[in-house]
């Protein structure tokens, strides 16, 4: 007999829902900041100043390269920037498709293995921005982790669709029509160079999620060991 208390919609991951509230508590101080409903005149500045104080910056981590020190304060940037986002309308994207994907991700992976796919997006996005992009050198906001959910997404579907013997490719469909996107409004309204960082993510939660997934590590070790 089904059991009458479980609940018709599985509930989000825990993790998912607090980067997705932490996201939306920072953006609702920035707009309300920004709209004189809390914090006086100096609350204009807030979003300004937060990026200058957590958005990644690849001149700063230039400098730190450079200079072999890496301060805390600069070294924080690479888990901060996800939460600092340009608009209020550049965090309720990023917040949407974090829900949607981190429900689906978390129905497959455990909560932490999710949160670290997240993670791992956002620290290799920044990473590569860090050292290629010079022109554009800010990099904000929670979409390298989403798209790393993407790749997670990517490759369980993947791996259901092969299973089942139909065309693996189909799973990429999503990954294509995002990019297609940002090709479109690039052409149309200028290059954003934090594609590449998008993209770097996606790859990097594609390849993580291999490891993470439940059985991932003992078949990948298994594999290599055969060949």
């Amino acid at each position: 007999m089904q059991d009458p208390n479980i609940s018709p919609v599985n509930p989000l991951p825990p993790t998912v829902s607090a980067l997705f509230l932490a996201i939306m508590a920072v953006e609702a101080l920035f707009t309300l900041g920004a709209n004189g409903l809390l914090g006086g005149a100096q609350a204009v500045g807030w979003r300004v100043g937060a990026i200058q104080d957590y958005g990644f910056s690849s001149d700063i981590f230039r400098w730190m390269l450079d200079q072999g020190r890496y301060p805390p304060e600069h070294a924080l940037r690479f888990v901060t920037y996800p939460f600092v986002h340009g608009s209020f309308t550049h965090a309720l994207f990023v917040g949407v498709m974090l829900l949607a994907l981190g429900k689906f991700v978390g129905e497959v992976l455990s909560q932490w293995a999710t949160l670290a796919v997240f993670v791992i997006g956002t620290l290799a996005g920044a990473l590569v921005h860090g050292v290629l992009i010079v022109a554009q050198p800010w990099l904000l906001g929670g979409f390298p982790g989403v798209y790393a959910l993407i790749g997670a997404f990517t490759y369980l579907l993947y791996v259901r669709l092969v299973s089942s013997g139909s065309n693996g490719a189909r799973a990429f469909v999503l990954i294509g029509f995002l990019l297609g996107i940002k090709l479109v409004f690039g052409l149309l309204f200028g290059a954003d160079a934090t594609w590449l960082a998008d993209l770097v993510g996606f790859g990097a939660g594609f390849a993580a999620t291999i490891v993470l997934v439940p059985g991932g590590w003992a078949r990948l070790r298994a594999r290599l060991r055969h060949d």
